[in-house]
């Protein structure tokens, strides 16, 4: 037993209430935050891989006192309880959106001088879903941590105080209404027919043939996931929403929305594949959503003028890589997939964050009535836009080794459209971020143009550049993760 494994939710859960109750007062609440911020990337890092049994039932142990008649049937093989299971793939993606988190919470902090309680209590609560959804081996607790991170994105959309941030925030929960739904339909689907939600004791059952992998229950239950999957990572038809979303909330808090985003839709992604890659065209539904993805939100975020909107869609539209990799099916896709998120939890909330500074500091994120900011503070101009060259994927930045990983393993499989189809898209992301750059930095300052604030926040600035540092050492250093990814995606394979 590992008792560090489950303080990694716990941690968070009692940060949430203990911030909540002391709302109000700024200086308690934020050396609370900061210090949890820090003490939940740390645990991922000091935490031994292994397996937690809640309730003490571990089945090897079980089985051994059951009647002899039940020795080796699948009854004997079933888990009875909880089980997280923490790996160095959980450990990696639990720390880097602990790291997010944090600066986040600080870029919070240095914009806002009275501090909120209940949006500090959101985020905490959603690191908190999205850590156990990522730890849990039951694919019924998976969808109870969702809802929980669901209804946290809308608690922290409506704490925003944006524009329209309530309509958004409705439809959201409108559109939670079916897709959550229709994911634990298709959980019932697999309970009924298997017996047990627990992933492994699905494998094990579907594997030893103890239940027929084509059964029509089995496949609705496949479809009605695939369905619910789709909404929690906001892959089409929810682009447009999942973009709304991120673009209604702080920056800060946007940053935070993409990482459970990408948790989410890798945690039931991972789970998709574990249980249901054997039936005919998983891949070809997975390669389906992730051109449209891609196609769709690229050529929406280059017809934006809110760089809020822009963002938003160019960060739903790299999710298609991600959807991309685990289609194409292969050892190498599936662990470029896997780098795909890694980078986009990181690229995405520097971009949120650091263009978020430009609404901090002119109160309005249309381009149209921007320009001139890069003599504010030339390095932050500087670093965003190294943050859009690791987003479209230039050399020596992560992006660039995710996005060439993933162009060599579709032409290893025999997808050369694929490969061509995701150079173009970088291509466009490219060319989409720099002309929304040269706009807000680089054309001169409208006349009309006012300034609320002087400057950047300095914690902003810090934040920023240690995301733009993460970036860099994963684009000259990427074994440091790929050595994890590649041998797991083999063990999928």
């Amino acid at each position: 037993m590992n008792y560090l494994i489950p303080l990694m939710v716990v941690i968070p859960i009692l940060a949430a209430l203990i911030v909540n109750i002391f709302g109000g007062k700024d200086k308690a609440v934020k050396a609370i935050s900061i210090v949890v911020a820090i003490v939940i990337p740390l645990i991922a890092i000091l935490a031994a891989v292994g397996v937690q049994y809640f309730g003490g039932h571990n089945p090897s142990l079980l089985a051994s006192s059951l009647p002899s008649n039940l020795l080796g049937t699948l009854a004997a093989s079933y888990n009875t309880g909880i089980v997280y299971i923490f790996g160095n793939i959980e450990r990696i993606l639990i720390f880097l959106m602990g790291i997010v988190a944090f600066l986040a919470v600080l870029a919070y902090f240095g914009e806002k001088k009275n501090v909120s309680g209940p949006y500090l209590y959101l985020i905490f609560m959603g690191i908190a879903s999205v850590t156990a959804l990522m730890l849990s081996n039951d694919i019924f607790n998976m969808y109870v941590f969702f809802e929980i991170t669901a209804l946290t994105q809308v608690g922290i959309i409506v704490a925003s105080s944006t524009e329209d941030n309530y309509e958004i925030a409705m439809k959201y929960m409108i559109l939670g209404a079916i897709g959550g739904p229709m994911l634990l339909l298709g959980i019932g689907f697999i309970l009924g027919t298997i017996g047990s939600v627990n992933i492994n004791d699905i494998i094990y059952a579907i594997s030893n043939n103890f239940v027929n992998p084509y059964s029509p229950s089995l496949v609705i239950g496949f479809a009605l996931i695939l369905f619910g999957w789709l909404y929690s990572a906001g892959l089409p038809p929810f682009h447009t929403i999942k973009s709304a979303v991120y673009s209604k909330a702080r920056p800060n808090g946007s940053a935070i929305l993409q990482g459970f985003s990408v948790l989410c839709m890798l945690a039931f992604g991972l789970a998709m594949y574990k249980i249901f890659a054997y039936i005919p065209y998983f891949n070809t539904a997975l390669i389906v959503f992730a051109i449209l993805a891609m196609v769709l939100s690229i050529a929406m975020s280059a017809m934006e003028v809110d760089f809020r909107r822009m963002i938003a869609f160019l960060a739903v539209g790299e999710l298609g890589f991600i959807a991309l990799g685990f289609g194409i099916g292969t050892q190498n896709s599936i662990a470029a997939a896997l780098f795909q998120a890694t980078n986009e939890i990181v690229i995405t909330a520097l971009l949120f964050i650091g263009f978020g500074t430009v609404y901090y500091l002119t109160k309005t994120s249309d381009t149209r009535k921007l320009g001139g900011l890069i003599a504010v503070d030339s390095k932050m101009a500087v670093m965003v836009l190294l943050g859009g060259f690791a987003l479209a994927g230039v050399p020596p930045f992560n992006g660039f080794q995710s996005k060439l990983m993933l162009v060599q393993a579709a032409l290893d499989a025999g997808y050369v459209e694929l490969a061509i189809l995701a150079i173009i898209v970088s291509v466009v992301i490219f060319f989409t971020f720099v002309k929304a750059f040269h706009t807000v930095f680089l054309q001169p300052k409208p006349k009309e143009l006012k300034f609320a604030h002087d400057k950047f926040p300095k914690v902003t600035v810090f934040s920023v550049a240690v995301l733009l540092l993460i970036c860099l050492i994963l684009g000259i250093f990427p074994n440091i993760v790929t050595d994890v990814f590649i041998p797991f995606a083999g063990g999928l394979i």
